[in-house]
C-alpha cells in the first residue's frame, strides 16, 4: 500500500509550481493580502477532476493551470 504525498499547501497540485495562493501567503506569513485571484475565478469541471484525491479541497491550482497554460510535461496525465 503506498502512502500519498503530503500536500505543500504553496504549491499547485497539477504543476507541482507555486500557486501564489494570497490566502495562504497570509496564512503562513502573518501578514494581510489582497483578496486572492481564485476567489472570483470558476475551475471547470475537467480541470477539478484533474485533481489528486488528496487534493480536493485542501490544494490551490495556481493562475497558469487554471487558465489552461500549464507547462508540458509537468502534469499528470
Amino acid at each position: 500500500m503506498t502512502t500519498p504525498t503530503p500536500l505543500a499547501p504553496e504549491v499547485c497540485p497539477l504543476c507541482s509550481q507555486s500557486n501564489q495562493c494570497a490566502m495562504e501567503i497570509e496564512r503562513s506569513t502573518k501578514k494581510k493580502q489582497p483578496p486572492c485571484w481564485c476567489t472570483k475565478a470558476t475551475f471547470s469541471a475537467e480541470l477539478l477532476s484533474r485533481l489528486p484525491d488528496n487534493a480536493v479541497h485542501r490544494a490551490c491550482i495556481c493562475a497558469r493551470c487554471a487558465n489552461g497554460q500549464e507547462a508540458l510535461g509537468v502534469l499528470a496525465p
